[in-house]
């Protein structure tokens, strides 16, 4: 309760204590720099006195008159009062952010959490969001990865990027001692055979973690076209399903996602009008950029993400940064830990494509004389590059009827996944092989091109 001191009290106080520590006839006290200790006799008379005129003192609604007072009113004495902490419905506030411009959404981030909140930056366009951030003309933080594989075109422009906007960017390592007994065990290169999904969480998902546990929300360049299989629904803010916060526990964290209703071209244009320094690697090819040996440039006409971990199933293109993006029922497929995929509609439905088992697969590699070549795509029917593919599949599968071409598919996700790794060498969705007739060794399709005259040109070459 806020309380304050009458005028009556401050006066009967003040001669009932202070006189008594200006008598001479009272023992000293001993002295802690400016402060004396009283006897523990005279001291609880003091407190006794005081308890006394404990009527006297008033709630501070109760207001003395203004001629009476000898207390100024800005040495009323007030007990601080504790707020309560309101809950932010960061559901709702996402649906009111919904058609809100980044920099808004920018300025309302900056504004709650102050020196508490980060920007995430990856090297890559996500530059905008530090733009957008000095565009408000509030102070911002920024940390990035650095997992040690980076290519030397994004630690250059890093440094450009510091040079540019006057800040020092918070750099976060992999623990080294961690690191080095991975690529002792592992190799530097064993994403390549077992999936990226270890490297990165020693790389980047623990580091990470530590550098959120000293924030309480952080800032991504997430947005909504990056990849339709992982973030096609990541709303503008949102309590973090992933990571924790400052205060540690489910919820204690917050994710901004300042850009996730912009499109790619719509970023680039942005950064052109601001004239914004950009990793040279884009005017090679590059969109989404990470780690030098997981990256690579893509073709006209290929989605970005294409060129990250393209040895992956088209699906898990997360790193474990964003791993909340990713849905329960899609949580089986990723790297193909599942043992069972969800229940989907089949494809390449066509009489020309002949639907292989288990062990008419098996027979199939086994076989060193073939009466006829075959061609195998080993699919799954949730892969969206699969699923965009169909069309120009079973095209080629009916020219090729009765050319003495033999096409069939194999689904070699869920539990046939290993077996299709191990035997014939699966790397990711679709993955396409062709079976000669003299050869029991098959030869993978080495090309993402899979239109009707590419997918023909690679059988002609080899029947």
């Amino acid at each position: 309760m806020a309380l304050a001191v009458t005028p009556s009290s401050s006066t009967t106080i003040s001669s009932s204590i202070f006189s008594r520590l200006s008598s001479s006839s009272e023992p000293k006290a001993s002295q802690i720099g400016s402060f004396r200790i009283l006897d523990r006799s005279h001291a609880s008379s003091a407190v006794l006195n005081l308890s006394q005129k404990r009527n006297l003192v008033k709630p501070i609604n109760a207001e003395p008159s203004g001629k009476d007072s000898v207390v100024p009113r800005a040495a009323t004495i007030v007990a601080p009062e504790v707020a309560e902490k309101e809950e932010e419905d960061y559901e709702q506030l996402a649906v009111d952010l919904e058609n809100a411009s980044p920099l808004e959404i920018m300025d309302r981030a900056l504004e709650k959490f102050g020196n508490d909140i980060a920007i995430a930056f990856s090297g890559a366009e996500d530059v905008a969001l530090i733009e957008y951030a000095h565009l408000t003309g509030r102070p911002f933080r920024v940390f990035s990865l650095d997992t040690g594989r980076l290519n030397p075109e994004t630690y250059k422009f890093f440094d450009s990027v510091e040079k540019h906007y006057g800040i020092h960017i918070e750099y976060m390592f992999p623990d080294a001692v961690e690191v080095q007994a991975f690529v002792r065990s592992k190799g530097l290169f064993s994403f390549y055979e077992d999936g990226h999904q270890e490297c990165c969480r020693v790389r980047k998902v623990r580091p990470l973690r530590r550098a959120l546990k000293g924030l309480r929300a952080w800032i991504t360049g997430q947005r909504k076209d990056q990849s339709p299989g992982t973030r096609s629904e990541i709303p503008a803010v949102q309590v973090d399903p992933v990571f924790e916060g400052l205060d540690g526990g489910i919820g204690s964290l917050v994710k901004w996602n300042p850009v996730a209703n912009v499109k790619g071209n719509d970023i680039w244009n942005f950064l052109r009008t601001m004239n914004v320094p950009v990793n040279s690697l884009h005017s090679q090819g590059y969109v989404s950029i990470g780690c030098e040996p997981c990256t690579r440039a893509v073709l006209p006409g290929q989605h970005e993400r294409e060129g990250r971990w393209w040895w992956e199933d088209a699906k898990a293109k997360e790193c474990g940064l964003h791993k909340g993006n990713i849905k329960q029922e899609d949580a089986a497929h990723l790297n193909g830990n599942g043992n069972g995929a969800a229940q989907v509609t089949d494809i390449f439905h066509t009489q020309s494509v002949v639907n292989l088992s288990r062990t008419g697969i098996e027979n199939l590699a086994k076989l060193e004389n073939r009466k006829e070549p075959w061609l195998v795509v080993l699919y799954a029917p949730w892969c969206r590059f699969c699923q965009g593919m169909e069309e120009s599949y079973v095209e080629l599968a009916d020219k090729l009827a009765g050319s003495g071409v033999k096409v069939g598919k194999f689904r070699a996700d869920g539990e046939q996944k290993e077996f299709a790794k191990r035997e014939l060498g699966l790397g990711s969705f679709p993955t396409i092989l062709f079976f000669p007739k003299h050869s029991s060794r098959p030869i993978k399709y080495p090309s993402e091109q899979r239109d009707v005259d590419s997918l023909m040109a690679f059988v002609n070459a080899l029947r």
